[in-house]
Parts: structure tokens; sequence; C-alpha cells
């Protein structure tokens, strides 16, 4: 057994198939994954990472275990599969997952290839376990994937209090405790039990804080959607020599030194390095969208870019559309025990609606450019996209003013 302090949770003790595990290259190699990627841009102590949290999701698998009473090999799969969550990420976490993700259809969580091979899957073996199985358990899949992924999921709980705790954030404050407590299977769905709506919205409230002030934060969707430009110049710079399945196994210190050393992605690199990002042009809400916009794929979304910076003359690699996909809420369907009923959270908490209201307000499009480009590009992007100029035109930052959760909530 092996006994590690963590910022979190204080002692965490790793035994069995988890302590044969964590010193493989493969969870090691999360020692050098930032948990949130560019937040750091914004937040400056927020430079925890994968490794850390999957200590902290395993601690968390743990007592949940203990609550459920699930002992032996099936606890066993559990707790590798609660380590070996976030072995498939690439560099800088979720970042750049929609762009390899386009190249080799796998996602994160795909990770049956990562884990039958090298060093884990020798790991698994020796521990009489399946990696096939634990694959599944990383996916969600069965009684048991609920645990690791799901709507109720140890890494959920794990990420939200560990991000508030990093950036300093109060917003994430939940009681992960109690919702290890009191977690239970009813007809093989994994709930809360009774007595519990009140701990289920707190998760939902908690991620519905922290999304604005900092998943969301206006200066990490910037830095992200920049770092995603970047590294997809570096892959279709035949001179690097870098293709999607490469870039998934990299780590954030690969990614940094291959962008800097690649004549297509240096600008990018130094800004990054720097923190000399492009502004926003537009920050539209989502009433002045157009219906099929916000659907676009990634071919229609560069089409629209090289039109705007067509209409003003600039260099295509300036002006960068940034479209999140519609408000959802995953949470809402947390399952609580009412009365002996399974219920979903969205059927009996007043508070989902109110919250998927607040993130339907929150929601925008961004155009970014550089400082000196940011009118031109904005006044052509408006007229581009067909957005309502009403609130979409950005003609004045405030610089150096804290951020609040007012900003987000107009």
């Amino acid at each position: 057994m092996k006994t590690i302090k963590d910022s979190v949770h204080d002692h965490i003790r790793v035994d069995g198939v988890a302590r044969a595990l964590l010193d493989t290259p493969e969870v090691q190699r999360l020692r050098r994954i930032a948990q949130l990627g560019t937040v750091s841009l914004v937040y400056p102590s927020a430079n925890h990472t994968r490794f850390e949290h999957s200590l902290g999701v395993y601690h968390l698998a743990c007592e949940a275990l203990e609550g459920l009473g699930i002992e032996g090999k099936q606890a066993e799969r559990v707790h590798a599969a609660a380590m070996l969550h976030d072995v498939g990420h690439g560099p800088f976490s979720h970042n750049l997952e929609s762009l390899t993700h386009r190249r080799t259809g796998r996602y994160h969580d795909d990770v049956y290839d990562l884990l039958a091979d090298g060093r884990v899957g020798d790991v698994l073996r020796d521990h009489d376990l399946e990696p096939e199985a634990v694959a599944g358990l990383v996916a969600g899949e069965g009684r048991f994937g609920q645990l690791v992924s799901g709507e109720l999921d140890v890494d959920r709980m794990d990420y939200l209090v560990r991000d508030a705790h990093h950036t300093g954030v109060p917003y994430g404050t939940i009681d992960h405790g109690r919702l290890v407590r009191e977690l239970t299977f009813t007809d093989g769905e994994l709930v809360l039990d009774e007595g519990n709506v009140q701990t289920a919205e707190s998760l939902l409230v908690a991620r519905a804080l922290m999304n604005p002030t900092v998943y969301s934060h206006s200066v990490a969707r910037i830095s992200k959607a920049m770092l995603r430009r970047a590294a997809e110049r570096l892959l279709e710079a035949p001179e690097a020599g870098v293709d999607a399945e490469r870039l998934q196994r990299m780590d954030d210190y690969d990614l940094t030194v291959a962008l800097r050393n690649c004549e297509a992605t240096s600008a990018f690199s130094r800004r990054l390095d720097q923190r000399d990002l492009f502004k926003r042009a537009v920050w539209a809400e989502i009433d002045d969208v157009p219906g099929g916009i916000i659907e676009s794929d990634h071919g229609t979304i560069r089409e629209f870019e090289r039109e705007i910076a067509d209409r003003v003359d600039v260099d295509p690699a300036h002006v960068i559309l940034d479209v999140p996909g519609r408000p959802s809420m995953t949470e809402s369907t947390s399952r609580v025990l009412v009365n002996g009923e399974v219920r979903q959270l969205g059927q009996q908490s007043p508070l989902v609606e109110a919250l998927r209201a607040a993130q339907y307000s929150q929601w925008r499009l961004g155009v970014y450019s550089p400082a000196e480009l940011r009118d031109r590009v904005g006044r052509a992007a408006v007229d581009v996209l067909g957005l309502d100029i009403d609130g979409a035109l950005v003609t004045e930052v405030r610089a150096g003013a804290e951020t609040t959760l007012d900003e987000f909530v107009d």
C-alpha cells in the first residue's frame, strides 16, 4: 500500500491493482497534462494535472464501493477504471479533443487499445483483470460503469471540488462525502438514496456556476480556440511530421515544443507563451445568431472565417469563429429516490428550469482576432453571419477589471 498526500482529499491510500498501475508510463504521463488546459491563463494557480485528478477519482470510487458493499474482483475492476479513466486524454485535456476526433474517430474514453497493450495491459492481466472489461467501465458501460462515467460519477465529484480549489473560485464546493455515501443501485440504475434531492441539486448548481466563471470564461475560450487552431495547422504542416494519432499521445510539453519549432505555428505559439491573446471582435447571445449557424460543421465554420477575412483583406489565420454547441445540462437527468420512486432530478427540482434559463443566457458565439483588427473583423463578421448587431459587436472591453458572474448574466 502507498499513502499519497492530496490537496483536496488529504491522504489517499492506493493499493492492489491501482498501486501497480500508478507507476506505468501511461498513468505517469498524466502528470504532464493540465487538468484545465489553458485556464491557467485566467487563474494562475490552476496548474493541477490529470494525474492528481485520477488519484482523487480513485479515492472517491473506493469510498463509493465501500458504501455499496462491493468487494473482490468487481471492486478491483472499478479501481483500475478509476485510475485509468483519463489515460486517453491528449495534451491540454479536452481542448483538442474535437480536432483529434475528426481525424481518428476516437474520444478520450475510447481506451481499449491503450489498456490492452504495454505496461498497463501487463498489470491488468497480472491481477486477473480483462482490459476489455476495464475499458468498458471507463466508457460508462454496464452497472458499475455509471460510477466512473455517468450523471452521478465520481469523476464529476472530484473535478468540481479540485478545480474550485485550484482556481480559488468557491462555486464548485459540494459535499462529495455525502454524495458518495448516499449512492445506491435501484433496478440496475445508480441513484441517490431517499432525502437527497438537495444533495443532487448541489452538484447541478456547482456545475452551472463553474461553467461561466471557469470552464467557459472568455479568456479560456479564446486561448483554447487559438491552441486548437495552432494544433490544426501543425497537423497540416508536412514538415512537422505530426498526425492525429501522435498528437493524441503527446503531453503538454511535447505539443508546446512542436508548436514552437514549426514555422506554420510559431506565431500562435509565441502568442500563447506570452499571453498575447486575440480579442473578442464579436460576443453574440444565442438569440442574435441565425438558425443553422450553431449546427454548422467544422468545414462550414472555416468557410465563414475565410469569408470574414476576405471582406477586410486580412490573413485568415487572424480570424477565429468559436461556436459552442447548444446549451445542455446532463446533470438534470441524475436520478434520486423520492417516496420509494426513482425520479430524474429535472422532474423533481424547480431549480433545474432556472439553471437552464441561466445557461441559455450565458451562451455566446465568439469571433476573435488580434486587437488591432478587432473592429474591422467584428463588423465583417456581423455581416457575414447575419447577426443581430445589438449586443453582438464588441466595441469596448474593460482591461484589468475583475471578472464576476454578472459579466455572464446580462
